[in-house]
Protein backbone atom coordinates (compact mmCIF):
# COMPACT_ATOMS: atom_id res chain seq x y z
CA UNK A 1 0.00 0.00 0.00
CA UNK A 2 1.43 3.38 -1.04
CA UNK A 3 1.45 6.22 1.43
CA UNK A 4 -0.12 9.59 0.55
CA UNK A 5 1.04 13.18 0.97
CA UNK A 6 -1.29 13.51 3.98
CA UNK A 7 0.28 10.47 5.65
CA UNK A 8 3.69 12.04 5.11
CA UNK A 9 2.49 15.14 6.95
CA UNK A 10 1.16 12.98 9.78
CA UNK A 11 4.39 10.98 10.06
CA UNK A 12 6.36 14.22 10.35
CA UNK A 13 4.37 15.58 13.32
CA UNK A 14 6.33 13.65 16.03
CA UNK A 15 9.55 15.31 14.84
CA UNK A 16 8.22 18.88 14.86
CA UNK A 17 9.19 19.65 18.47
CA UNK A 18 12.83 19.27 17.45
CA UNK A 19 12.41 21.61 14.48
CA UNK A 20 10.54 24.19 16.55
CA UNK A 21 13.03 24.23 19.43
CA UNK A 22 16.16 24.39 17.27
CA UNK A 23 14.53 26.78 14.77
CA UNK A 24 13.61 29.29 17.48
CA UNK A 25 17.16 29.07 18.87
CA UNK A 26 18.61 29.59 15.37
CA UNK A 27 16.40 32.64 14.87
CA UNK A 28 17.41 34.14 18.20
CA UNK A 29 21.12 33.58 17.53
CA UNK A 30 20.70 35.03 14.03
CA UNK A 31 19.12 38.19 15.45
CA UNK A 32 21.92 38.43 18.02
CA UNK A 33 24.39 38.38 15.11
CA UNK A 34 22.77 41.59 13.80
CA UNK A 35 20.75 39.89 11.06
CA UNK A 36 17.32 41.33 10.31
CA UNK A 37 14.15 39.25 10.56
CA UNK A 38 14.06 39.18 6.75
CA UNK A 39 17.66 37.94 6.58
CA UNK A 40 16.98 35.22 9.17
CA UNK A 41 13.92 34.17 7.15
CA UNK A 42 15.86 34.05 3.88
CA UNK A 43 18.60 32.04 5.61
CA UNK A 44 16.01 29.50 6.77
CA UNK A 45 14.44 29.31 3.30
CA UNK A 46 17.65 29.08 1.26
CA UNK A 47 20.03 27.23 3.58
CA UNK A 48 17.55 25.16 5.61
CA UNK A 49 20.12 23.49 7.85
CA UNK A 50 20.35 24.00 11.58
CA UNK A 51 24.08 23.39 11.94
CA UNK A 52 24.88 25.49 8.88
CA UNK A 53 22.72 28.40 10.04
CA UNK A 54 24.35 28.46 13.47
CA UNK A 55 27.77 28.41 11.80
CA UNK A 56 26.88 31.09 9.27
CA UNK A 57 25.57 33.50 11.91
CA UNK A 58 28.58 32.82 14.12
CA UNK A 59 31.06 33.42 11.31
CA UNK A 60 29.20 36.55 10.21
CA UNK A 61 29.49 37.89 13.77
CA UNK A 62 33.24 37.18 13.57
CA UNK A 63 33.47 39.01 10.20
CA UNK A 64 34.80 35.84 8.57
CA UNK A 65 35.45 35.95 4.79
CA UNK A 66 32.70 34.59 2.53
CA UNK A 67 35.01 31.84 1.25
CA UNK A 68 35.49 30.51 4.78
CA UNK A 69 31.72 30.51 5.37
CA UNK A 70 31.02 28.67 2.11
CA UNK A 71 33.71 26.05 2.69
CA UNK A 72 32.67 25.40 6.29
CA UNK A 73 28.99 25.06 5.38
CA UNK A 74 29.92 22.73 2.53
CA UNK A 75 31.79 20.42 4.91
CA UNK A 76 29.04 20.46 7.52
CA UNK A 77 26.29 19.71 4.97
CA UNK A 78 28.27 17.05 3.13
CA UNK A 79 26.40 14.38 5.09
CA UNK A 80 23.25 15.27 3.13
CA UNK A 81 24.86 13.84 0.02
CA UNK A 82 25.27 10.49 1.76
CA UNK A 83 21.73 10.58 3.14
CA UNK A 84 20.29 11.37 -0.29
CA UNK A 85 22.26 8.55 -1.89
CA UNK A 86 20.89 6.16 0.74
CA UNK A 87 17.20 6.85 -0.01
CA UNK A 88 17.61 7.56 -3.75
CA UNK A 89 17.15 3.89 -4.87
CA UNK A 90 13.62 3.91 -3.42
CA UNK A 91 12.53 6.80 -5.68
CA UNK A 92 14.02 5.67 -9.00
CA UNK A 93 10.60 5.30 -10.64
CA UNK A 94 9.74 8.94 -10.00
CA UNK A 95 10.71 11.95 -12.12
CA UNK A 96 14.01 13.81 -11.89
CA UNK A 97 12.16 16.88 -10.60
CA UNK A 98 10.63 14.83 -7.79
CA UNK A 99 14.02 13.41 -6.84
CA UNK A 100 15.64 16.86 -6.82
CA UNK A 101 12.85 18.18 -4.57
CA UNK A 102 13.19 15.22 -2.19
CA UNK A 103 16.97 15.53 -1.97
CA UNK A 104 16.86 19.32 -1.51
CA UNK A 105 14.55 19.16 1.51
CA UNK A 106 15.95 16.03 3.15
CA UNK A 107 17.08 16.57 6.75
CA UNK A 108 18.47 14.38 9.52
CA UNK A 109 14.99 13.93 10.98
CA UNK A 110 13.09 13.25 7.74
CA UNK A 111 15.87 10.89 6.68
CA UNK A 112 15.46 9.00 9.97
CA UNK A 113 11.68 8.76 9.46
CA UNK A 114 12.15 7.53 5.89
CA UNK A 115 14.77 4.93 6.87
CA UNK A 116 12.50 3.75 9.69
CA UNK A 117 9.66 3.28 7.19
CA UNK A 118 11.99 1.43 4.79
CA UNK A 119 13.23 -0.81 7.61
CA UNK A 120 9.63 -1.73 8.45
CA UNK A 121 9.09 -2.68 4.78
CA UNK A 122 6.56 0.10 4.20
CA UNK A 123 5.94 1.10 0.59
CA UNK A 124 6.96 4.76 0.49
CA UNK A 125 6.62 7.03 -2.53
CA UNK A 126 7.40 10.57 -3.65
CA UNK A 127 4.03 11.95 -2.46
CA UNK A 128 4.61 10.65 1.06
CA UNK A 129 8.17 11.96 1.10
CA UNK A 130 7.08 15.38 -0.13
CA UNK A 131 4.49 15.58 2.65
CA UNK A 132 7.15 14.63 5.18
CA UNK A 133 9.74 17.09 3.85
CA UNK A 134 7.43 20.05 3.24
CA UNK A 135 5.89 19.84 6.72
CA UNK A 136 9.35 19.95 8.27
CA UNK A 137 10.43 22.76 5.93
CA UNK A 138 7.47 25.01 6.77
CA UNK A 139 7.82 24.31 10.51
CA UNK A 140 11.52 25.23 10.36
CA UNK A 141 10.97 28.51 8.53
CA UNK A 142 8.16 29.61 10.87
CA UNK A 143 10.23 28.65 13.93
CA UNK A 144 13.21 30.69 12.73
CA UNK A 145 10.94 33.70 12.17
CA UNK A 146 9.50 33.35 15.69
CA UNK A 147 13.03 33.12 17.07
CA UNK A 148 14.11 36.25 15.18
CA UNK A 149 11.15 38.15 16.61
CA UNK A 150 11.89 36.92 20.14
CA UNK A 151 15.50 37.93 19.61
CA UNK A 152 14.45 41.57 19.90
CA UNK A 153 13.95 40.97 23.63
CA UNK A 154 17.06 38.82 24.15
CA UNK A 155 20.13 41.00 23.51
CA UNK A 156 22.50 38.31 24.79
CA UNK A 157 21.02 34.84 24.05
CA UNK A 158 24.32 33.10 24.72
CA UNK A 159 23.83 33.53 28.47
CA UNK A 160 20.75 31.27 28.16
CA UNK A 161 22.68 28.60 26.25
CA UNK A 162 20.74 28.87 22.96
CA UNK A 163 23.95 28.32 21.00
CA UNK A 164 24.26 24.89 22.62
CA UNK A 165 20.79 23.68 21.59
CA UNK A 166 21.90 22.14 18.29
CA UNK A 167 24.75 20.23 19.94
CA UNK A 168 22.36 18.96 22.61
CA UNK A 169 19.97 17.72 19.90
CA UNK A 170 22.69 15.79 18.07
CA UNK A 171 23.96 14.26 21.32
CA UNK A 172 20.40 13.19 22.12
CA UNK A 173 19.88 11.69 18.66
CA UNK A 174 23.17 9.80 18.96
CA UNK A 175 22.23 8.45 22.39
CA UNK A 176 18.77 7.32 21.27
CA UNK A 177 20.24 5.66 18.19
CA UNK A 178 22.73 3.70 20.27
CA UNK A 179 20.27 2.47 22.91
CA UNK A 180 17.54 1.66 20.40
CA UNK A 181 19.59 -0.98 18.59
CA UNK A 182 19.03 -4.08 20.70
CA UNK A 183 21.60 -6.09 18.74
CA UNK A 184 24.45 -4.00 20.12
CA UNK A 185 25.91 -4.81 23.51
CA UNK A 186 25.85 -2.21 26.27
CA UNK A 187 29.64 -2.28 26.39
CA UNK A 188 29.96 -1.49 22.66
CA UNK A 189 27.41 1.32 22.86
CA UNK A 190 29.16 2.85 25.85
CA UNK A 191 32.54 2.60 24.10
CA UNK A 192 31.27 4.42 21.00
CA UNK A 193 29.61 7.16 23.08
CA UNK A 194 32.81 7.58 25.08
CA UNK A 195 34.85 7.90 21.86
CA UNK A 196 32.46 10.53 20.47
CA UNK A 197 32.43 12.51 23.74
CA UNK A 198 36.23 12.58 23.97
CA UNK A 199 36.57 13.57 20.32
CA UNK A 200 34.00 16.39 20.70
CA UNK A 201 35.92 17.82 23.66
CA UNK A 202 39.20 17.55 21.75
CA UNK A 203 37.94 18.99 18.44
CA UNK A 204 36.18 21.91 20.14
CA UNK A 205 39.62 23.27 21.03
CA UNK A 206 40.36 23.77 17.34
CA UNK A 207 37.04 24.28 15.51
CA UNK A 208 33.48 25.51 15.92
CA UNK A 209 31.32 23.27 18.19
CA UNK A 210 28.89 22.18 15.43
CA UNK A 211 31.69 21.02 13.13
CA UNK A 212 33.47 19.34 16.05
CA UNK A 213 30.35 17.36 16.92
CA UNK A 214 29.73 16.37 13.31
CA UNK A 215 33.30 15.18 12.77
CA UNK A 216 33.34 13.29 16.07
CA UNK A 217 30.02 11.61 15.27
CA UNK A 218 31.25 10.48 11.85
CA UNK A 219 34.38 8.99 13.42
CA UNK A 220 32.27 7.34 16.12
CA UNK A 221 29.94 5.81 13.52
CA UNK A 222 32.93 4.60 11.51
CA UNK A 223 34.32 3.00 14.67
CA UNK A 224 31.00 1.24 15.23
CA UNK A 225 31.00 -0.11 11.67
CA UNK A 226 34.58 -1.37 12.02
CA UNK A 227 33.74 -3.08 15.32
CA UNK A 228 30.69 -4.71 13.73
CA UNK A 229 32.67 -5.93 10.69
CA UNK A 230 35.46 -7.34 12.84
CA UNK A 231 33.12 -9.52 14.90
Amino acid sequence: MNHSFKEGVTDCIPTLLGYIGIGIAAGIIGKASNLSILEVTLLAIMVYAGAAQFIITGLIAMSAPITAIIFTVFLVNLRHLLMSMTVAPYFKRFSLLNNIAIGSLLTDETFAVAVNAITKKKSINAHWMQGLNLTAYVAWILSCIVGAVLGNWLPDPYQFGFDYSLIAMFVGLLYLQLISDKTHSIRRNFSIMLIVTILVIFFMRYMVPELALLLATIIGCLTGVIIQKCK
